[in-house]
């Protein structure tokens, strides 16, 4: 498509001579504009990836991916029911739970409000993001009034490992003298950090039967969480739930459901900065075409002699055609390493610079998670690329085809 002649000559206008600084530097403003648009684009898009990745892992990890619940009342023979559940096809297990809103108090005063969760020392096995995040004890006593916590729980309270928590529950026991709130206190045996702040600075776990006790749910669980293999398509598996369960009526809700509006706002979020930040190589692509309008009328005695040593209009054309799309494409290359070295160290990157400046780039307790997450998805990646690519090509279309225009007798009589 290229001849070695046009390729030597477009390599030559790449290459500024004395006299000709000027629009060098702004070809080179015009790469570097590009290379940190396509970097910027690349990393933004796979913080967004990320910070979704991981929480949607930490929600689904902690709530399962389908919930059911009694309508109106709890559930009852739940161990039967839970294996009727996990016989569905698609359905990995199924976890009873008993769970309610609490008030927890320390040793030494203080108070936060949170979620006792009631589970099977099997079903919280099960669960990962806290079975395989203890970081003090461990889940071999989880039995009769010993409890697991969220670091951020042991943090806020004071509360160590072997200490007490009470949990006191506004919904009371009435006396001759009022209603006196229910109050029972637990033996501290784990500690847990999921790494998404609002887990573990709220949740607590204790044995199921304690928490029946709790809660007044005597052998009956308040929902059933249900964990799957293709968390994406649950439709089929909620569509089986109501036979499985017989004649007491359930109310099904999967992950979509209770966070639709959280996940369709960062999908929005993450679109929306994609528009965004596709105007940088846009901004940077105008400065290929200037550069490229000043060297056309910088060469256009050459231009001239090229086209009487026998240059065609199309020779001319391609010329400045490859002269523009290197700065491009080089520029897209350069974006491309900058962007992927960048994610690949990036909460390296963020100590460094948080340890440099002594600021708190990334709080726990704003983003829900203690480090800056980022996914690379390579379909993304080449999208960009492509764009960037795409739009340099286009910008170099009318600087091409002005310098193929050049009448070269024209050009040589004003010379």
């Amino acid at each position: 498509m290229f001849s070695a002649f046009e390729r030597r000559v477009a390599f030559r206008y790449l290459r500024a001579r004395k006299g000709e600084r000027f629009v060098s530097i702004i070809a080179i403003f015009s790469l570097v504009g590009i290379a940190l648009g396509v970097a910027t684009l690349i990393i933004v898009m796979s913080v967004m990836n990320g910070f979704r990745q991981e929480l949607l892992a930490q929600i689904l990890g902690l709530n399962g991916d389908i919930g059911v619940y009694g309508a109106g009342h709890n559930i009852t023979q739940y161990d039967a029911a839970a294996g009727r559940l996990e016989k569905i096809p698609g359905v990995i297990s199924a976890i009873p739970i008993v769970q309610g809103e609490v008030l927890m108090t320390g040793p030494h005063g203080g108070a936060i409000g949170g979620v006792a969760r009631g589970i099977q020392p099997d079903g919280l096995a099960k669960l990962r993001t806290v079975s395989r995040h203890i970081v003090a004890g461990s889940l071999k006593d989880f039995t009769g009034r010993n409890i697991a916590v969220g670091a951020g729980v042991a943090s806020q309270l004071g509360i160590s490992l072997g200490g007490t928590i009470t949990l006191v529950l506004p919904q009371g026991d009435a006396t001759i003298i009022g209603t006196i709130p229910r109050i029972q206190s637990f033996h501290v045996s784990a500690i847990f950090r999921t790494g998404m702040a609002q887990y573990d600075s709220s949740f607590v776990f204790l044995p199921l039967t304690s928490a029946q006790t709790l809660f007044r749910a005597k052998d009956a669980a308040t929902q059933i969480q249900l964990f799957v293999k293709n968390p994406d398509n649950t439709g089929p598996i909620k569509a089986a739930i109501p036979k499985a369960m017989g004649s007491a009526p359930v109310n099904v809700v999967d992950w979509q459901d209770s966070n639709n509006a959280f996940f369709a706002a960062v999908n929005v979020e993450r679109n929306v900065m994609f528009l965004i930040l596709t105007l940088i190589i846009v901004v940077a692509v105008f400065n290929v075409v200037s550069s490229m309008i000043m060297m056309v009328k910088d060469k256009t005695a050459d231009i001239a002699i090229l086209r009487t040593m026998g240059a065609t209009s199309g020779s001319i054309m391609r010329i400045f055609f490859m002269v523009g799309a290197s700065v491009g494409v080089i520029g897209t290359i350069a974006g491309f390493g900058l962007g992927v070295v960048f994610c690949a160290h990036i909460e390296q990157i963020r100590q460094f610079v948080q340890g440099l400046t002594g600021t708190q780039l990334f709080n726990p307790t704003v983003y829900y998670l203690e480090s800056l997450p980022a996914k690379l998805v390579w379909s993304q990646v080449i999208e960009v690329v492509v764009i960037a690519i795409g739009l340099s090509f286009v910008a170099t279309l009318y600087p091409s085809w002005r310098a193929a225009r050049t009448d070269p007798v024209e050009a040589l009589r004003h010379e």
